[in-house]
């Protein structure tokens, strides 16, 4: 009866899209290609593959069955074994880390939507400036604007509920994503010098390996997989009993690598046709996206083109993955609370205008304040990614391994006679080799953030 409730997906199309969705966001398209050019391309892109296929696996399986059989969000699911402090605090943490994530990234989705509408309608030489972007940001009063804008495409289809809003739009926007993708992929691969990118990304390089290469591919399996963020424990309380989690899980790190992948044969190609071959072109982090790519798409034959359906598919990876985040957090105030959908969306609306605004500011009018040196956006997304998230995710081993037990978790993946298929994989990664891993993540992402190593 709850689970009729609180909602719940159609069928395993309906959640294997809406977890992609979830999982394919603006580190699929940046961030991604970005480590991956500073840490040797296709070295890097055999790393993350061979992790997604153990550690993102085995943390969605965890994750996706914990949420199904308890068929609550975070606290409630992490409640339902045990009420221990390690309990509490990795239910507290997972519930957390989405109602802080979602204000600042809505800020970043604000500023996509401020480049698709600059493309649409703004002369090419004043996109493509150098004062550009950074004029924008510093602008409060656009910031805010474009950012507001980009709530309020969230906060709607969450209004509309998990199956005629998360799921729907979900079914629409991730095939139109995938055929955004593919298109533009085949016309950057066309452009003279791109081939050079494509060879750098594709084949691994044994010389360009080092262990920076392993710490930033695990780092970004937190990014590109939804790991430890609440999402995936939300979405496994709303699938139904009759579908498989290990299939599903397999769906959606293929449909989220290749993604990933295609991201990358679109801007690494692109940049080094740009640049002449250049791979420290690539190595601009988040200016990437707002600053180097309309320069290259200027140059691109129907580069104006191009540069619509890559904001398109931008914003259409950010609004799925931005809508997760807050289904996540009104799934946990329905649930704690007994609030309403409605009144849920609403708070959460309140909490993302409140703090994004901070984010939306700290680059221009309130400048001055720094957090440990950090801007407001720069500080939410160190607290939540680098300290919160490992934390979260050791938690959800330590629970799984010692309060629900593996046995729990392997028989909810077997429900209605699924196969295990990889059950000893999932068995040894969730009790040695997954809570090794977010130490080290942890650890290696805090002494980044204070200079200590650099990533």
């Amino acid at each position: 009866m709850e689970q009729r409730q609180r909602g719940s997906f159609t069928g395993k199309l309906g959640y294997v899209l809406s977890a992609a969705g979830a999982s394919v966001g603006l580190g699929n398209i940046w961030r991604f290609p970005y480590l991956s050019a500073k840490y040797g391309g296709g070295i890097f892109l055999l790393v993350y593959i061979l992790l997604a296929l153990t550690f993102g696996y085995t943390m969605i399986i965890a994750e996706t069955a914990i949420g199904r059989a308890t068929g609550k969000s975070p606290i409630g699911a992490f409640r339902t074994y045990s009420n221990s402090g390690t309990a509490r605090l990795g239910g507290w943490m997972n519930a957390l880390i989405p109602i802080l994530i979602v204000p600042y990234y809505s800020v970043i989705g604000g500023w996509v939507c401020k480049y698709l509408y600059a493309f649409l309608c703004t002369d090419m030489g004043t996109i493509t400036s150098d004062t550009f972007f950074t004029d924008f940001i510093s602008n409060g009063v656009s910031t805010e604007f474009w950012f507001g804008v980009f709530v309020l495409l969230d906060l709607l289809v969450i209004f509309m509920g998990v199956e005629n809003g998360i799921e729907r739009i979900s079914r629409i926007m991730m095939p139109l994503l995938l055929v955004l993708a593919v298109v533009i992929c085949a016309y950057v691969i066309s452009r003279p010098g791109a081939i050079a990118g494509v060879r750098y990304f594709l084949i691994p390089d044994l010389k360009n390996f080092s262990w920076m290469t392993v710490a930033a591919a695990m780092g970004q399996m937190f990014y590109s997989l939804s790991i430890a963020m609440g999402i995936l424990v939300t979405f496994g309380s709303y699938m139904k009993k009759d579908v498989s989690i290990e299939d599903s899980t397999r769906q959606v790190e293929i449909f989220d690598t290749g993604i990933a992948i295609l991201a990358g044969l679109m801007i690494i190609p692109a940049v080094f046709a740009f640049s002449g071959g250049d791979a420290k072109a690539l190595k601009q982090g988040p200016s990437l996206m707002f600053d180097m790519m309309p320069k290259i798409f200027a140059g691109m034959e129907f580069g104006r083109i191009i540069g619509i359906l890559f904001f398109v598919l931008v914003l259409f990876a950010a609004l799925t993955s931005s809508i997760a985040l807050t289904e996540c957090a009104v799934s946990i105030f329905t649930d704690e609370f007994g609030w309403s959908r409605v009144k849920g969306t609403i708070v959460i609306g309140i909490i993302m205008v409140a703090l994004g605004s901070l984010s939306c500011l700290g680059y221009g009018p309130l400048a001055f304040i720094k957090i440990i040196g950090m801007s407001f956006l720069d500080f939410f997304d160190f607290l939540t990614n680098s300290v919160m998230m490992p934390i979260s995710a050791l938690m959800i081993c330590l629970y799984v391994t010692r309060y629900m037990g593996v046995w729990r978790v392997e028989q909810e993946v077997m429900q209605d006679g699924h196969p295990f298929r990889r059950k000893k994989v999932f068995r040894f990664m969730i009790r040695y080799i997954c809570p090794i891993f977010v130490v080290v993540i942890l650890l290696t992402s805090i002494a980044n953030a204070f200079g200590w190593i650099r990533i």
